[in-house]
């Protein structure tokens, strides 16, 4: 019986390649385990969008090739009822625009802490992938590297699409207040990603308060009340994060000594 091991292969490709693998794996699974409460976040999510788009008239599969092809969430709740009632290609367009040019600036922000590896064709895969919730995760890295991305990723993905999957198969069947229990969820998600940083951070906590307050103009004072909910959620984070660099700027690193 030949066994093989880390020893036999030693020879072959070296301990540097193990230690190499090794860490590739293990920054892998530690982006698995944070993207698990994301893809459980995203089920309950994309299970109604699975439901909205076949009650419109959308088979199953074009649900799902929509939710795999895009990954935008509220860019697809908006883009299903333009399809359908129908509107004009411009009017997709700035809508989508609108909803999802925050993802520009969510991947612009990680990608600077993106190591030297990160590059290429992975940073298309980053752009595509980045979500609120992954933002949210990824931003607290120091240093985000492929590997650590591509499994914070995975299941959200997955989720994704699962969800769309059954909701769109199984979802008429459900009664409408189990549905709206449902919608609630990616708000709970939202608050076990967040609060755990507020009581580590202080500029966290004045930037999250600094968001509340203004998503509350945005939605009360009539004026701002009439602006799209894209424009708000890309104002109200841009705001706020640049007035919380400006009051809490992070020093920088000084480079070590040879």
């Amino acid at each position: 019986m030949i066994i093989c091991d880390k020893i036999s292969f030693e020879p072959v490709f070296g301990s540097k390649f193990y230690d190499f693998m090794e860490k590739i794996m293990n920054n892998y699974k530690r982006g698995l385990a944070a993207g698990i409460p994301i893809a459980l976040g995203y089920l309950s999510v994309s299970f109604t969008f699975g439901i909205m788009a076949v009650s419109y008239g959308l088979s199953w599969w074009q649900a799902l090739i929509i939710s795999m092809a895009t990954v935008t969430s509220a860019g697809q709740f908006a883009g299903i009822g333009i399809m359908i009632h129908p509107g004009q290609y411009f009017q997709m367009l700035i809508s989508q625009i609108t909803i999802n040019i925050r993802y520009s600036f969510m991947s612009i922000s990680i990608a600077q802490k993106a190591d030297s590896k990160f590059k290429g064709i992975y940073r298309w895969i980053l752009g595509f992938m980045m979500t609120d919730e992954i933002f949210a995760v990824a931003s607290q890295e120091e240093s985000v590297s492929r590997s650590f991305f591509a499994g914070l990723a995975t299941l959200p993905y997955i989720g994704w699409a699962i969800g769309t999957l059954i909701g769109s198969i199984l979802g008429s069947i459900l009664p409408d207040r189990l549905m709206s229990a449902l919608s609630l969820a990616i708000y709970g998600m939202f608050v076990a990603i967040v609060v755990p940083e507020m009581k580590k951070s202080r500029p966290v906590i004045f930037v999250v308060i600094l968001s509340l307050i203004l998503s509350c103009a945005f939605y009360y004072i009539p004026l701002l009340s009439k602006i799209s909910s894209g424009i708000t959620i890309t104002v109200v984070a841009v705001v706020s994060a640049v007035i919380g660099a400006i009051l809490f700027p992070v020093a920088d690193e000084e480079p070590d000594e040879p």
